[in-house]
């Protein structure tokens, strides 16, 4: 698996380029070529100039969601994609990060999200990261720009 997105910002930290913090459910859909969300993602992808971002947590579900569903090759090449640096920064949480998480995930229980997705949230506003590549609306009920 090849990501074709244009990587303009090499080199750069999250805060100095336009960076994109990227959900599992995201990588899972361009690693399925069989999801229904795999060309909207493809597209985004082949048309996204910037830097992409992800965290530990969302490597560890993204690992965990392809190994179960699409079996170990294709987790282990997802998880290649996902630890090359001139692919994508990943970003480990601080314990700081894991703290603000975990009283977003206490506060917003009628939003039902996942603690995983409270740990993009507050990464998200710790490096000023103000756009996410997702395929559900949490991120823009919080205040982010949603692709695709």
């Amino acid at each position: 698996m090849a990501v074709t997105t244009t990587n303009t910002c090499m080199g750069k930290t999250p805060t100095d380029a336009a960076a994109v913090c990227r959900y599992q459910r995201l990588w899972f859909a361009f690693a399925n070529r069989r999801d229904p969300d795999h060309a909207a993602v493809r597209a985004v992808l082949d048309g996204f100039e910037g830097r992409l971002t992800t965290s530990n947590y969302i490597f560890d579900e993204t690992i965990s969601l392809c190994l179960y569903r699409l079996g170990h090759t294709v987790a282990e090449r997802v998880g290649n994609v996902l630890l090359d640096p001139n692919t994508v920064d990943q970003i480990r949480l601080l314990p700081e990060d894991e703290q603000a998480a975990w009283a977003l995930f206490r506060n917003r229980a009628d939003k039902h999200y996942s603690f995983t997705d409270c740990t993009s949230f507050a990464l998200m506003r710790r490096l000023g990261i103000t756009t996410a590549l997702a395929l559900d609306s949490d991120f823009r009920i919080e205040g982010f720009e949603l692709l695709p």
